[in-house]
């Protein structure tokens, strides 16, 4: 069995509703052209031709709190969580559970709505983008989400949010070439990660489980500069980082950032997931596949994850922690039989 724990879906009440509040977004231009985003009938057609394969839903784009004032996201949260929950209810051989959506500009109508979307409604944790309007998720008024789902013991799910507008210099407007999204993307989700270590968020919560998209965006491929920063380099040892210290950190860098669960949605690209999992290693590495964002309607992105987890060199019962063991005990799902120690080797 295979769980896609960080795939995108949009339920049709929640997708109508977006017509009314944002007409000229991308989302309604061009989601409709991947069936399989919004029509559920297609997303289970394209879930059956992969044997065994499950898929935990979340919303995809835009995050809730860019579609309105701080008076009528909560609704709107409420919304994609019934739907979505709606369709776990329906469908629970394809979709295990869902990932709560939050209205990130109204906190506490945010507290609220995980209370509810995990207690009434099953959610099996939340997704969050790594800046809120262009605030980051290291400010004090994001803390009480994060200790909240520590409270729930269940995952907090990261994606990155940067557009156009992120320009690529600073005597720019906007970014050129798709650089906001090919780039942007993994360094915004590298960014968030790093200001919350700093910012002391798991020396506070040490048992907050944290998810990034796109295998941690390049965490994995910078261990170098994780581990030598600028000031370390003319005023700390090979072992002291004057920064962390600074900020209070208990540990290295480094160590926090092994704390982060990643998941495989690289597109298939084995070298790229070779080296993600080399630096996570099977116990923090969870199947994603990013579906149904490819021009075969998600077809590619599964074919092609699939391959490149099968790929590793790892054994059989490493595999399937990566497949689905993993995700079925951290999101406390059906299933979850796994010992601790199986888990964390």
């Amino acid at each position: 069995m295979m769980i896609d724990i960080f795939n995108h879906f949009m339920p049709k009440v929640y997708f109508d509703r977006l017509a009314d509040l944002i007409p000229d977004h991308v989302t309604l231009t061009a989601f409709p052209r991947l069936k399989s985003l919004i029509d559920v009938d297609a997303r289970l057609r394209l879930i059956d031709e992969f044997d065994g394969l499950q898929q935990v839903l979340s919303l995809a784009n835009p995050p809730v709190e860019l579609v309105g004032p701080p008076d009528a996201t909560p609704n709107l949260a409420r919304i994609a969580n019934d739907g979505l929950a709606e369709l776990c209810a329906r469908y629970p051989d394809h979709f295990p559970g869902f990932i709560a959506a939050l209205p990130m500009n109204n906190i506490d109508a945010s507290l609220a709505e995980i209370d509810r979307a995990v207690a009434a409604l099953g959610a099996r944790g939340i997704q969050i983008f790594t800046n809120v309007a262009g605030i980051p998720l290291s400010a004090p008024q994001f803390r009480p989400i994060f200790r909240r789902m520590a409270q729930h013991d269940l995952p907090v799910w990261i994606h990155p949010m940067r557009g156009p507008q992120f320009a690529d210099y600073a005597g720019e407007q906007t970014s050129e070439d798709e650089i906001w999204f090919s780039f942007g993307w993994p360094y915004e989700t590298t960014a968030c990660i790093t200001r919350l270590i700093y910012s002391g968020l798991l020396d506070e919560l040490p048992e907050l489980k944290i998810i990034t998209h796109h295998m941690g965006g390049m965490i994995p491929y910078f261990v170098g500069k994780i581990t030598l920063g600028f000031r370390q380099i003319f005023f700390g040892t090979s072992l002291r980082n004057p920064v962390a210290e600074e900020r209070g950190l208990r540990k290295s860098p480094i160590d926090y950032f092994k704390m982060i669960y990643a998941d495989t949605a690289l597109n298939g690209v084995e070298a790229a997931t070779r080296c993600g999992h080399a630096f996570f290693g099977t116990a923090k590495c969870l199947f994603a596949t990013d579906a149904p964002f490819d021009p075969e309607g998600g077809r590619a992105l599964i074919r092609r994850t699939i391959r490149a987890i099968e790929a590793l060199e790892i054994g059989t019962v490493e595999r399937a922690l990566i497949f689905g063991d993993n995700a079925r005990r951290l999101l406390n799902l059906p299933g979850a039989t796994v010992e601790k120690s199986r888990l964390d080797r």
